[in-house]
């Protein structure tokens, strides 16, 4: 198991630096484009499987001890450990994030966006790949700082040489926003480490605040989480998402919403919730009410893209939904409660399941059709996927649905627990405050099913394809291939949502006791 967990967070750099060597002559296939796709193929489906079998490994019974752990000391001056572990919080978004660069790797290698050399392409891939996983499994605040700014150069490049128009400009906004909320949060890292006299996330959250004043709480809170609301993104620091996502390539958008936001919220369940709990009670009531703007700006942003006329990018309104989705993450956070921060976790894993596949259809229906423009699409003669492509328009309405929260599919239980987690917000918070944040985070949900109904209709909808008009291709081989295995999670999660919260709540309850063992 320990095995296991190094190969997974190690394995993917290594790839990367084999993706930039010349291939073996008897491994080059048709070209060596090819060989280095196959090779990015390969390589994440190695750590998807290593995943697997550690996944399968976990002690399922006690899911709120550290598993496959590895501690050896690094720089002994300033205690600064390589800590790895994995727990019932932190296994489910291995898992996701091994299985969204596995199925960009297979889509990218028949679907490969226009740029430069494929090699730089894969390695940027795998080095992205490492570095989140790494996010999630270790257990030291440098080694966290470390591998949560390694993501930063892959994804910038990502966007800025193989994304569309506008790259250079999204790429930059990303990195800057980024950059500059990660050096608020080094502070903040510090701080606790050089007044708690280790960096150990694990001694560090059992002690559980016991260790520093309420003041350094205070300020390592407001500085750790400027940091982590910035990557999440929390409204109003949002604002490099959209750009991002529109300029992204369909692979980008894809791990840019389904696994680097979720670095964001991960770090304040692992970090800020166990190790300053007198800090978070003093902002929790703030980061709700930011929330819950984020819920209802995000949903209006949307509705504005999606009124007829306003030449609505659909890439750019996914995006702007995952700020709605991410404010019922950090509202579950905010109540301080078991029931909350289980649903935040869960709309985490069910984020990234839904997301991402929305952002491969859309990329699939721009692909076709030369834009996401949704007056273009809605047009006479445009998408009507329907009638046209009616698997492609199927999928496209099945991952809406998913995303407006129906019951029986993943995104419906995150938020209704975020949300009865708000009911009910944990000692010291005031009941009053977090009764109204949950009527406006329920009004959200409204105007979350009203925008992507609209899109629905809009683009799905319409009369069979005239004669003599070019047929439009429907769902392909390796799409399908894809794109199969997040439609069966997110029924899965929908309809068995035990299998999540059986890992993630004993977890919880111990991290708001007191932290892992």
């Amino acid at each position: 198991m320990q095995f296991l967990l190094a190969l997974i967070v190690v394995g993917p750099l290594a790839g990367a630096v084999a993706a930039l060597l010349p291939a073996p002559p008897g491994l080059k296939g048709k070209s060596p484009d090819q060989a280095v796709l196959r090779h990015g193929v390969t390589v994440t489906g190695v750590i998807l499987l290593a995943a697997l079998v550690l996944a399968l490994g976990f002690d399922h019974d006690h899911p709120s001890t550290m598993q496959a752990t590895t501690d050896i000391s690094w720089i002994r001056a300033l205690d600064v450990r390589i800590h790895l572990g994995v727990d019932g919080i932190s296994l489910p978004l291995l898992v996701l994030t091994a299985l969204l660069t596995f199925l960009c790797a297979l889509y990218s290698y028949f679907k490969m966006p226009a740029g430069p050399s494929p090699k730089a392409f894969v390695a940027l891939l795998l080095v992205l790949e490492s570095g989140t996983l790494a996010t999630f499994a270790v257990l030291d605040l440098v080694l966290f700082f470390l591998a949560f700014e390694t993501v930063l150069v892959p994804m910038y490049f990502l966007i800025a040489r193989w994304g569309g128009e506008g790259r250079q400009a999204a790429a930059w906004k990303f990195i800057l926003y980024t950059l500059l909320g990660s050096v608020v949060m080094l502070l903040g890292l510090l701080l606790i480490g050089v007044k708690a006299g280790t960096f150990d996330m694990v001694a560090l959250a059992t002690d559980n605040g016991r260790g520093l004043t309420t003041s350094v709480q205070v300020i390592a809170v407001l500085a750790i989480g400027l940091g982590l609301a910035v990557k999440t993104p929390m409204w109003p620091l949002h604002s490099w998402l959209p750009d991002a996502h529109t300029a992204a390539p369909t692979v980008g958008s894809v791990l840019l919403a389904g696994v680097l936001l979720k670095m964001g919220t991960y770090g304040f369940v692992r970090i800020v919730l166990p190790i300053t709990p007198d800090g978070m009670r003093t902002f929790a009531p703030y980061l709700a009410a930011f929330a819950v703007a984020g819920i209802v700006y995000g949903s209006l942003a949307c509705l504005a893209l999606a009124k007829p006329g306003n030449k609505g990018d659909l890439k750019r309104l996914i995006a702007y939904s995952s700020v709605g989705h991410m404010g019922f993450v950090l509202l579950g956070i905010a109540t301080m409660t078991p029931t909350g921060v289980n649903g935040a976790l869960f709309a985490n894993v069910a984020h990234g399941l839904i997301t991402g596949l929305l952002f491969f259809l859309v990329g699939a229906v721009k692909d076709r059709y030369g834009t996401a423009d949704l007056d273009t699409l809605a047009g006479a003669t445009g998408a009507a996927l329907y009638g046209r492509a009616p698997r492609l328009g199927a999928l496209l309405a099945f991952a809406a649905v998913a995303s407006l929260g129906l019951p029986g599919l993943a995104g419906f239980w995150g938020e209704m627990l975020a949300l009865f987690g708000a009911f009910d917000p944990g000692p010291g918070l005031s009941r009053p405050a977090f009764l109204t944040f949950m009527a406006i985070g329920a009004f959200g949900t409204l105007l979350t099913a009203a925008y992507l109904l609209v899109v629905v209709r809009r683009v799905c909808m319409g009369g069979p394809r005239p004669a003599g008009e070019t047929a439009v291709a429907d769902v392909q081989g390796y799409e399908f291939a894809a794109w199969t295995p997040l439609v069966a999670l997110t029924v899965l999660a929908g309809l068995w949502p035990a299998v999540l919260l059986g890992l993630t709540d004993p977890a919880v309850q111990q991290l708001l006791a007191g932290g892992p063992r």
